[in-house]
């Protein structure tokens, strides 16, 4: 088995399985600092991990939406865990879209305790949002052990 193989063998375990992660979502907001920097805009939200992708559930018109609308670029981190990743944020559009069936089964089950309290599917502003990781470090034990991977050449060091 590779190291990549390894790592991901790895994250599987802690985030995948339909666990209700809590990340930290990093993105760039659409205001400036004043004098004229790009400003970084952070918040914790739920995600479901699969296949070097985390899921959420969101409102496209919300901050983080037009956010990576305007600059797909984010970085997350989740919480407690050591894993720290770059990666590309896409909406996936409203939850009810056909195209969107099959991860919006995987995140109902996931989210099953709040699923339904905190989102209007009827409200096509009601949408998924994919992070699709694309470099990243898992740190183990602390830094006795480091996964370096480089998800879009599926390679870990």
């Amino acid at each position: 088995m590779s190291k990549f193989e390894e790592g991901m063998k790895i994250l599987n375990e802690r985030f995948g399985n339909n666990k209700d992660n809590v990340i930290s979502l990093a993105t760039i907001s659409l205001e400036q600092s004043e004098d004229g920097k790009p400003r970084p805009c952070v918040r914790d939200v739920d995600a479901y991990y699969e296949d070097g992708v985390f899921y959420i559930v969101t409102y496209a018109l919300s901050n983080k939406v037009k956010q990576i609308s305007a600059n797909p670029e984010v970085s997350i981190s989740v919480n407690f865990e050591d894993f720290f990743s770059s990666g590309i944020g896409k909406n996936l559009g409203w939850v009810l879209d056909p195209s969107n069936a099959q991860i919006r089964d995987k995140l109902r089950i996931a989210f099953k305790d709040w699923y339904d309290f905190a989102n209007n599917e009827n409200d096509k502003n009601c949408c998924f949002l994919a992070i699709y990781l694309t470099k990243g470090t898992l740190r183990i034990d602390h830094g006795a052990e480091f996964y370096h991977f480089d998800f879009e050449n599926k390679s870990a060091t």
